[in-house]
């Protein structure tokens, strides 16, 4: 029989990781019902603790926890390496633990502190709106690397954080699209409930269209339906095969990740269009297959050393008292592939 962990126990118990930890830890702050009912679950399923893990609570570990939310995304995968090589370098330990797409991270994030004590936490992608309480009960600096913020944006709070500004990029390359003469253009899109970089890469594709003269429409902006990750090739195959049977009426497609836009084009090719001669495509992240990729997709490179380098340097200046939290904002780069061209009319 597969053994069965703390996420398990929460999930049955219809709580967080956190309030599990505190039942079985005996904490005070936790509603007797809850912790019996959390018990029980416990010992219903036989679960053991793991004391390895909770004896490290009494040490206070040299370490840095990255906390990675969507980690099939192939934009990540470069900037855990530089993660872990910049924190190798300063002789501390490196964490990688992995958050679900429903996962709350911040509960998360607390689990861990409690169980390994890192010394900081890095926040790798997902959504970011948790409330200023919520956020008060991290114990530990933290940066927020990546996260589009849709909050606190003019505010000084007490994190820091460092990406490019989504929206302003996202708004950067449909108005390149504009500039082609596409007016019709069709965007993948995350999930609706996408508070984070989904929504400002949308926000800034309806400023771009904006200011080009051109009504959104709604049937043109398609969100990601029931995957698990948005961020993936095959959501942005399912998006685009679900497009095309509609026969709507667009010459560009803006995919709001790489990924999303490879997967878009292998719906495209299979429904005998060319790319770019009948749909123009377009990703945003900057990763090096689309280099390689046979055309070469246009794109909105992100700086991705240049952001986990200052990710790292920024938690250990604010680890050593030697800065004040900030905000490090990115520009990103046009890259203009094959994939793009001006919009001919046929008629």
């Amino acid at each position: 029989m597969e053994s069965i962990n703390i996420k398990d126990i929460a999930r049955i118990c219809g709580v967080g990781i956190s309030t599990v930890s505190r039942a079985i830890n005996n904490h005070p702050d936790i509603n007797p019902e809850t912790k019996s009912m959390i018990l029980q679950v416990i010992k219903e399923n036989n679960y053991i603790p793991n004391n390895s893990a909770r004896n490290l609570k009494r040490t206070d570990s040299k370490a840095i926890a990255v906390l990675i939310k969507g980690i099939s995304n192939p934009f990540f995968g470069k900037m855990i390496r530089i993660f872990e090589e910049e924190i190798q370098k300063k002789k501390y330990s490196f964490i990688l633990q992995r958050v679900e797409e429903r996962e709350d991270e911040v509960e998360v994030a607390l689990e861990l502190i409690k169980e390994k004590k890192p010394r900081g936490i890095v926040f790798l992608g997902g959504y970011f709106s948790h409330s200023r309480e919520k956020l008060e009960q991290l114990t530990v600096p933290y940066v927020l690397s990546t996260v589009g913020m849709t909050e606190y944006l003019d505010e000084s709070p007490a994190f820091s954080c460092v990406s490019v500004d989504d929206f302003a990029e996202s708004r950067k390359l449909v108005n390149y699209l504009c500039g082609l003469g596409h007016r019709k253009i069709l965007i993948l899109a995350a999930s609706p409930d996408d508070e984070s970089i989904g929504r400002l890469r949308l926000e800034g594709y309806k400023k771009a269209l904006e200011d080009n003269g051109i009504a959104w429409s709604p049937e043109l902006v398609k969100h990601s339906e029931g995957c698990g990750e948005s961020y993936t090739m095959d959501n942005g195959y399912q998006m685009m095969n679900r497009v095309l049977e509609k026969e709507l009426d667009f010459t560009a497609v803006y995919a709001i990740s790489d990924s999303i836009a490879i997967g878009a084009c292998k719906a495209i090719f299979e429904h005998g269009k060319r790319i770019p001669e009948d749909y123009s495509v377009a990703g945003y992240d900057g990763l090096d297959i689309v280099h390689y990729y046979n055309p070469a997709i246009t794109t909105i490179r992100q700086p991705v050393e240049e952001i986990a380098e200052a990710t790292i340097r920024i938690l250990f200046d604010v680890i050593r008292n030697q800065a004040e939290h900030r905000k490090k904002v990115f520009k990103g780069q046009l890259v203009i592939g094959e994939s793009t061209r001006e919009y001919v009319s046929s008629t």
